[in-house]
Order: structure tokens, then sequence, then C-alpha cells
């Protein structure tokens, strides 16, 4: 009688918290989430990942290099704010499954095309699926992990796992079949579209499970430029980690891949680690923590001579830059508890794009200095976050 009065209950109230020995585990209730979110951040993991090697067989400048970046975040950067506002306000949340697939056919395609224009606008579009993705995504994933960071950082873990899965995949189909190669990562794409499709059949709409209580705007926008600055250094490193290898330390492709490699698995650590800190010490102390340990791991990463020995310090900089991500997304929700579409199409988007957005200058510092001084310029950018941390606040309860 109690288990059939409770199953009412949560049928007229699909919002209702589960007490906590009823609740599935974290990885059960957000795994179909962390897939997709790998899947989805594939993508743009292997617009880094392909850079290369449309400079070496395309023989692209490096402002032009800089500029495939740019496409792929500015097709993501500008929509996503007002398709936030959308998920938040109408049941946006097909936009999941078709922004994945978007993005894994604009990839796919764009190695095929000879012309820079071609290449250039299907990576916008690509971009485009990203930002589609990202703010439907986030609430629903938000609305399953609850108040744990711990389960939220496995969403966001997803993007980490594809960004460190695109050079691990690509790296060898780019070796042996040219940029053409990148056709090879459709599949994907629409297999992940399908399943999100189905399960958005299976179960309720989830307009109607926003939270009440007061946003703060103010500590959000500081969280935004957080965020963004986390996501320079973050998009500064992939983009021309391979080139610092080949370029700097002469080192040859394939340890190149390895190294960006050693990078993208050190973030996936790093956000999974960062969630578990947040539920021990708070939010904003972890977000201070990643800025601090940020500095002398990109600084070993820069100054450490060889091949091999800077593949530590690329591991420990993946980590020391990804310990806040996931604590900014739910930071963000936080601070929004209305508009917790906006807030993840804002933290796992715009901000996190601005970063690509920026590569085409750290590309002119690599004309000038080489990709060498890009990673001196990247090495003193934690500094701004750790000074912007410290005016962070806890959000209102």
């Amino acid at each position: 009688m109690v288990t059939e009065t409770n199953s009412r209950a949560d049928a007229a109230n699909p919002g209702r918290a589960m007490p906590l020995s009823e609740q599935p585990s974290a990885w059960r209730r957000m795994r179909l989430w962390g897939a997709a979110h790998a899947v989805d951040d594939l993508y743009q993991g292997l617009v880094p990942a392909c850079v290369p090697y449309f400079v070496l067989e395309r023989h692209y400048s490096y402002v032009a290099a800089g500029g495939l970046t740019l496409a792929a975040t500015l097709g993501s950067s500008i929509p996503q704010p007002f398709i936030g506002v959308a998920v938040d306000r109408y049941r946006s949340d097909w936009l999941a499954g078709a922004g994945v697939t978007l993005a894994g056919i604009g990839l796919g395609l764009s190695g095929l095309m000879d012309s820079y224009v071609a290449v250039w606008l299907l990576l916008c579009a690509s971009g485009l699926g990203v930002a589609m993705f990202h703010p439907a995504a986030g609430k629903s994933a938000r609305v399953a992990a609850g108040e744990s960071a711990t389960a939220m950082s496995i969403f966001a873990a997803g993007g980490s796992v594809g960004f460190f899965l695109a050079p691990v995949l690509a790296t060898p189909a780019l070796i042996a079949m040219g940029v053409g190669a990148t056709a090879l990562f459709i599949p994907p794409a629409v297999l992940m579209g399908f399943l999100l499709h189905r399960n958005r059949l299976q179960r309720p709409a989830t307009r109607g499970l926003s939270r009440s209580g007061r946003d703060q705007w103010a500590p959000f926008l500081l969280l935004t430029c957080i965020e963004t600055v986390r996501s320079v250094a973050f998009f500064g490193a992939i983009t021309f980690i391979e080139l610092f290898w080949i370029r700097h330390l002469g080192a040859g492709k394939s340890l190149a891949g390895a190294a960006l490699a050693c990078f993208l698995v050190g973030g996936v650590v790093g956000t999974l680690l960062g969630g578990r800190i947040a539920d021990r010490v708070g939010m904003v102390r972890t977000v201070q923590f990643g800025a601090i340990v940020a500095i002398p791991a990109l600084v070993g990463l820069r100054l450490t001579p060889g091949e091999y020995p800077p593949l530590l310090f690329a591991v420990l900089a993946g980590i020391a830059l990804n310990i806040p991500f996931a604590v900014l997304v739910k930071l963000g929700q936080d601070y929004l508890p209305t508009r917790p579409g906006t807030a993840a199409g804002v933290t796992l988007g715009l901000a996190v794009s601005i970063g690509g957005l920026l590569a085409p200058a750290l590309g002119v510092a690599a004309e000038h200095w080489g990709p060498e001084g890009v990673f001196t310029i990247i090495c003193l950018i934690p500094l701004v976050a750790l000074v912007l941390g410290v005016f962070l606040n806890e959000p209102a309860k």
C-alpha cells in the first residue's frame, strides 16, 4: 500500500526528490548522459586532433589552422545562450539527439572537402550541433544527478572522455588515410542520436522539473569568466600541444598524438576527481584549488626538456585544468536554479567555446614565437582564474 501511494505521488510530482536509500547509483543514473556527452565532445576533440594534419597535408598556415578551431567554436558559441533559454521555456529535449547527430556529420564530412571554405563551414555546422546538445543534455543530466557533484562529474567526465578518445582513435586513421579519415566518425553520432531519441520517448518530460529559488546573476557572471579563462588555457593546449611536440621537442607524429592523449586522459581524471573533492570541501574551494595546481603543472610542461619526460606534466596539466570543470557546471545551475538549461548552455557551451574563439590569437603568437611561445602564454592564464576565484561565493540555499 505504501509503495502504491509513493508511485502515485511520483506520477503526480515527477520532480519529487527520491530518498537516498531508493536512488540508483550515480553511475546508473548518469551512464546514458555520460556516454552521450562523450560522443558529442568526441567531435569537438577531433577538431584539434585533425588540425595538424590539415596543416601538414593541405599546407595551411598557423592562422588558418586556428581558424578551423574558430569555425567549430563559433558555431557552438553564438547560438548557445538562445538554445538554453528555449530549453528552459519549452520541451526541447529532442535537441540533444539532433545536436550530436549534426556534430558528427559536419565533422565527418569536413575531411572530404578540398576547399578551405567548405571545411570551415562544415566545422561550423558541427559546432552548431554541439550548441544544440549541451543545454538540453545539461538540464536532463542535472535532473538525473540531483545534488550530487560526483554524479554530475560523470556527465562532465563524459565530455573529457570524448576529447581523450579523439586523438586515440583519429591519429592512427589520419596517419594511414589522411584527413579523409574523418568520414569514419559519422556512424557513432547517428547511433547516439537514435538512442537519445528513444530515451526521450520513454521518459517523462523534464520541462516542469526546474527548481525554484532566486537566480544570482552577479556570481554566475563571475563564474562564467572563470570558465572562460579555463577554456582558453584548455583549448590553447589541445590545439598546439601536438605541434609543440613535433616542432619544438622534435618528436614524431605518433608521440605528438600520445602527448595530446596524455593531456586529455588527465582531463578525465581531473573531472571525476573534482566532483569528489567538491562533495567533501565545497564547490568554491575546488574551483580555487584547480587554479592553484594548474600553474606548476603547466610550467613543468613548458620547461621540461626531452621528448618523453614532459608527458608526465601533460597528464598533470590535464588533471589540474579539469578539476573545476564539473563543479563549474553544477555551480552555475545552483546560481540560476530556475534556468538550468541556460546555465548549462553558458558553462558547458558559451564559456567553453570562447576559448576556441581565441585560438586564432594564439595562432598569431605561434607564428611569431612558435608553439613554445603559446605554452608560455598558457602558463600565465590560471593566475587570472585564481584572482577571480577569490571573489566567488557559495550559492544561496
